[in-house]
């Protein structure tokens, strides 16, 4: 996820800098898919930097700190290049049991009813099985040897168990997520915060929204000004993000919906 040059989103920057807010929340865009439903590609949102800080002796009676918990949605440090920022959505925390089977996520020996995930392809071995050494390509070799890490130093009677001081995050987009299962934990130090709404949403491709050049960036205030109304996802403008509650579990299975094989 990273932060997008458009019209809008500087406006917003530089309210938020007049009113001083830096410290409290910062704009950021979707470019890609991995967390649909919940966020779409051109969504732009605000997240809260505040809410997993470490409170002072007197900012935590002022301030509502909190610890990262589960169903979170969180924004951090992609952890083998600090200089990206991913959104995924929080599965495992330091102690928990994971595994999954079928495409369907096991916590502590509970299987998760998880609402929120997008399944868009049918079930494949290859994918939909965890901890297991997954094909999907990751460009960095950190992070290739941090999921060796993992599956080496992690996995007990066929669960990951996630160390102290690491989190296990998961895109609700699940068989399109680059996520913990290819390139291992996320560190506490990493979170930055959770994003709690979408200020304006605007239909483009992950192209237009991750192009740094000039010429990109020209092209897309030139789109920006040519479709505005007819683009923007009127529906999604200032809707709240909420995580999901941690009570959701269930012992029936969760089927896989049908689809053609995973890419």
């Amino acid at each position: 996820m990273k932060k997008q040059k458009s019209v809008a989103e500087w406006a917003v920057t530089i309210l938020i800098l007049l009113f001083g807010t830096t410290t409290l929340a910062q704009p950021f865009v979707i470019p890609t898919g991995s967390m649909e439903d919940t966020l779409l590609v051109g969504d732009h949102v605000l997240v809260d930097k505040l809410a997993y800080s470490p409170a002072g002796s007197l900012s935590k009676y002022l301030l509502p700190y909190q610890e990262p918990k589960h169903g979170d949605i969180i924004v951090f440090r992609y952890p083998s290049d600090i200089n990206t920022m991913l959104v995924k959505r929080l599965i495992g925390m330091p102690g928990d049991r994971l595994k999954i089977e079928r495409g369907v996520v096991y916590r502590n020996g509970m299987r998760l009813n998880e609402p929120y995930v997008y399944h868009k392809y049918a079930y494949d071995p290859a994918f939909d099985n965890f901890p297991n050494p997954c094909c999907r390509p990751v460009k960095e070799d950190p992070a290739l040897e941090a999921q060796r890490a993992m599956l080496e130093d992690n996995v007990t009677g066929g669960e990951v168990v996630v160390p102290p001081g690491m989190y296990f995050a998961m895109g609700d987009n699940r068989d399109k997520s680059s996520d913990s299962r290819y390139w291992g934990f996320v560190p506490r130090e990493n979170i930055v915060g959770k994003p709690f709404l979408i200020y304006w949403s605007y239909r483009a491709s992950t192209e237009d929204l991750t192009g740094e050049s000039v010429g990109s960036v020209v092209s897309h205030l030139v789109d920006l000004g040519e479709h505005f109304f007819t683009r923007t996802r009127w529906e999604r403008t200032f809707k709240l993000l909420r995580g999901v509650p941690d009570s959701r579990l269930s012992r029936e299975p969760l089927p896989i919906n049908p689809g053609s094989a995973n890419p």
